[in-house]
Order: C-alpha cells, then structure tokens, then sequence
C-alpha cells in the first residue's frame, strides 16, 4: 500500500473533511465573497494598526548591516575547528528532533487510539458513563496541549530541569504529541474503522482487532506522517537551542550576537543539509510505502533513536530527582494562582490585538508569496526542460531556505530596516510560513488533476490563463484550507518573534520572563491558549463553509 503525500497527511492535520472523494470540492459564491470580503477587511485592519503611511517604519540606516548579512553568503566560515563544532551542533539538534519525533509518535499512537471514535464505538453509541469523559477528556487536554507552542514549552522545562538534552526532547514531544494524536484518531476513524467493527463482531478484544485490524492498513500512513513531524522537529530543536538547549540554535544566536555573518551562513546551510535528509527521507517512503520498505524504515529510526539518546546522554531518572520535584514545588508556588492585578487586563487586551494583527499579517504574506512561488516549484507546471530542471529547483531552494532560517533569525534581521512594532513581526514570521506554506501549496499543484491543464495549452492559452482557469480553480479549497491552518500555526509561532523585542504576547511573556514574575507568565500562557483556541474555532468553521 501506498502513503499518502504530505499534503493529504497535513489536511487530516487541519481537519479537513475526507467523507468521500470529490475532484472539485464546490464552493458557494456567496460564501466565498463573503469571506474573501472579511479577510480583505482584517488585513486592512492589521495594516492600519501598523501605521503605514502615516508613520515611519523603514530604518534605512540598516540596509548596510542588511547588505553585510546577504553579502557573506558567498563566503561563509569553513575554518576547521568552527566546522567541527558545528558538525556537533547538527548532531545534537539532529538527535533533539529524532528522540522528540519518537516520543511524540508514542504519545500520539496511545492518544490517537483513546481520541479515535472507533475505539469507543459502543461504549459512546450507548453513552456509557465511563467511556464519553474519557474520550471528551483526551480531546479536551490533547487541544489544551498543542495550544502551547514548544517554545514556550522548553522555558517551562528549562525552569524544572535545568540545562538539561531532555528540555528539548519533551517540549518537541508534547505539542507535537498532541497533534500526531489527532492526526492518528482520524486515520483509525477513516481508514480502519471497518475492518475494527468487523473483527469486534465476531467476538475479539478490542486490542486484538486493533492490531489487526486498524495497523496493517493505516501503518504507512502513520510512518509518513511521523516522518513529517520529524522535518518539523528539525526545526524546532533550532528554535529550542536558541533559549539554551544549546545544539545548532544556540550557535546561531552566539554569531549573530556578535554579528559573525559567514558563520550563521555556515550554520544556515547546516539547517538545509539536515532538513533535506529529513524530507528525502520522508518523500522516499511516500514514495516506496510497501510494508517491507516501512519495517526497514522503522528499524533504521530505532537504531537512530538509541544513538541518539547516548550521544545526548539523556537520563529518564532526571524527570523524578528530587531537584526535579523542588522545582515543580517551586513553580506551583510562584506561579499559581495567575496574577492580574494594576492594569495587567488592558497589557493582555492590547498583546493579544497586537497577536492576532501579526498572525493575520504574516499568513496573508505567506499565503500570497507561498502561491507565486510554488506554481514555479511544481515540477509539473513547467514547460520546456529548461523550465524544468531550473525553475523548479531554485524555487524549491528558495523555500527551503526561507524556513531554514527560524523566525527569530528573520525578526532580527528584519530589525535592521524597520523599526520595532507589529511590521517586524509579521514579516518575520510571514517569510518564514511562506517557507512551509509554499512547500505544501506546491504539492497541492503537483497532485491535481493536469488534463484540464494539457487540454488549454494545446489550444495556445498562455500561461496566466492556464492558471487561471485550470490549476487554481481545482487547488482552491486546500490551498485556502492550508493558509487558513497555518494561520492557526501562525497565531502560536507570533511568540518567536515577540521574545526578540517585537511585539504581542509574546514580547508580554519575554519581559515576565526576565523578570521572573512567573504569575504573570502563567497569565499570559493562559491567555495564549485561549486566545489560540479561539483562532482555531473560527479558521476551523470558515475551512467547513469552503469544504
């Protein structure tokens, strides 16, 4: 059996409805101009908030550092001992990805299956007392969760362990956890659903017809999509190196500290290297998805696993020492209960504007550079060889550098040459989501179906017609499904760029942070989750409308 691409895989990840197979999902004019019109309107709205035009906001006093940055990519740093440390640091985020995937694919196996209707079939057809909390529970946390971004995450695991190889490891694991449980319930829900009730009619355990009957089917799609959680992860560990877990992310903060440019090159290109392995190694088994191929792959990843864990010398007895314990101890008493006294309302009020002002700016930039560049990246939208083996590959490149470099490496860049507010923040973060976007949008494009498209060339239409009239109508409903989803990512991520001195929540929680009022923090993580949830609510609504 074949897996899935990424892209079917991320729209199980988005909640898009799989009921039946439609080539051309259709979507009412009426509503489409209607949310065309309030997307138009917000992003107005956040451009307004900007003050564009009726403030200064480029600083071009920094286009010189600016320059200096892109200029050193033609001679990054190759002296040998600097190449060593950084072949350590990729080992290091490389192993911080490899043992947060393989705990996250855990926690999302056992979550998926409790999430998962199919499970609970009779139990929640007969409303049992014992089997709805449960499974309304599982649900509830798996959302509370992944609301949480994993950087936030690791600054609550650097309080309770310390510097430890295991604060990367666990905040990678939990959001993402949560998030492949979800994926995973919707997968046993779609694809093994029937062959679970058949066995379970004929009188076996529920494990039994789990087993065989959920996991032979499902099980090249639950190894493709875990392959996609660890490409993700690879950039998490860089974002998580950067508050102190050390690995790649922190080298790269050392030299743009001391503004070393040909080194943060160096460790840029060290970023595409292990990102390209992550993804050819994924995109090789979606291509060869046979069990025999799968099996091979997961005895490849439990070897890697094992070196992994030496090689950061992680030691599970660290999560119940008693320094461990003291620390939890001390967070519960100085962060419970949340604090908000004086005029904290109106600081949280006017963060989670800002918040959303940045999301809705950064997903409507990525949304719009991610579609121009990936009609180019499609290998099958070229025409001629030249087209071909050109085009698409630089396209590609330029994507993958975009979310190579971490957003709180854009923010600072983008600091150079505006000045602070939510502008920075939304380009930041909308440079680096048109890295991911774009990537998927171009997968979207490769999969439709090109008779349409073959059938207008061969009448002479050119390119933009083509375009127009036969890719974008077909790719609409996921690619809107797709940018409204990385919106919700978005609304998170605004977090990585606020830490740097932009705005939003999360420059709110950096300087709680410092000041280590972590009442305070928890407030505003609070008001993050909710506020997230909020976000999903709404994209989640506006995807079933489209659908």
């Amino acid at each position: 059996m074949t897996a899935t691409d990424t892209a079917s895989l991320f729209e199980r990840e988005i909640g898009e409805p799989r009921r039946g197979r439609r080539e051309v999902p259709h979507i009412g004019l009426p509503d489409r101009r209607r949310w065309l019109g309030m997307s138009a309107i917000a992003v107005g709205w956040a451009l307004w908030s900007t003050g564009i035009g009726r403030t200064r906001i480029v600083n071009t006093r920094g286009w010189p550092l600016l320059r200096s940055f892109f200029g050193a990519v033609t001679h990054p740093e190759l002296e040998g001992s600097f190449l060593r440390r950084i072949a350590s640091a990729t080992l290091v985020t490389g192993a911080y990805a490899m043992l947060g995937t393989v705990l996250s694919v855990l926690v999302g196996a056992v979550g998926g299956v409790v999430m998962s209707e199919t499970w609970w079939a009779r139990s929640l057809a007969s409303r049992q007392r014992r089997a709805r909390p449960i499974w309304l529970a599982a649900r509830v946390l798996s959302s509370v969760v992944r609301g949480i971004h994993e950087g936030v995450w690791g600054l609550i695991f650097v309080i309770v362990l310390g510097l430890n190889p295991l604060v990367a490891v666990l905040a990678i694991a939990l959001p993402y956890g949560a998030i492949t449980a979800k994926v995973y319930a919707d997968l046993i829900d779609e694809t093994g659903a029937a062959s679970f009730r058949a066995l379970r009619a004929t009188g076996a355990p529920r494990l039994t017809a789990l087993l065989y009957g959920v996991i032979p089917s499902t099980l090249p799609d639950l190894v493709s999509y875990a392959f996609y959680r660890l490409e993700c992860s690879m950039r998490a560990g860089v974002i998580l190196g950067m508050i102190g877990a050390g690995g790649l992310g922190f080298e790269l903060t050392q030299s743009f500290n001391s503004l070393r440019y040909n080194e943060m090159w160096t460790i840029i290109g060290a970023l595409i290297i292990l990102s390209t392995l992550a993804d050819q190694w994924s995109a090789r088994l979606r291509r060869r998805g046979s069990t025999r191929n799968v099996r091979a792959t997961l005895v490849a990843a439990f070897g890697l696993t094992v070196a992994s864990g030496w090689y950061l010398g992680v030691h599970p007895s660290t999560l119940w020492s008693s320094r461990t314990r003291e620390q939890l101890s001390f967070l519960g008493k100085h962060g419970f209960p949340p604090r908000l006294d004086g005029d904290a309302w109106a600081r949280l009020w006017r963060g989670a504007i800002q918040t959303v002002q940045i999301s809705i700016l950064a997903a409507a930039l990525a949304a719009t550079l991610g579609l121009f560049v990936a009609m180019f990246a499609s290998r099958e939208n070229q025409v001629g060889r030249v087209r071909t083996w050109i085009v698409a590959p630089f396209a590609r490149t330029l994507l993958l550098l975009a979310r190579a470099i971490p957003a709180p490496v854009w923010a600072l860049l983008v600091l150079f040459v505006v000045f602070p507010g939510i502008m920075p923040a939304a380009i930041a973060l909308g440079l680096y989501t048109f890295g991911v976007l774009g990537r998927l949008m171009a997968e979207v494009i490769e999969n439709l179906d090109w008779r349409p498209t073959r059938a207008l060339r061969a009448t002479g239409a050119g390119r933009v017609s083509v375009a127009a009239y036969a890719q974008l109508p077909l790719a609409a409903p996921k690619l809107a499904s797709l940018s409204l989803y990385r919106w919700e990512v978005a609304i998170r991520e605004t977090i990585l760029v606020g830490v740097v001195g932009t705005s939003g929540l999360g420059r709110i929680l950096e300087r709680q942070r410092v000041g280590l009022d972590y009442r305070s923090m928890a407030t505003t993580v609070i008001a993050m989750i909710v506020l997230t949830l909020g976000v999903d609510v709404i994209s989640g609504r506006i995807r079933r409308s489209l659908g």
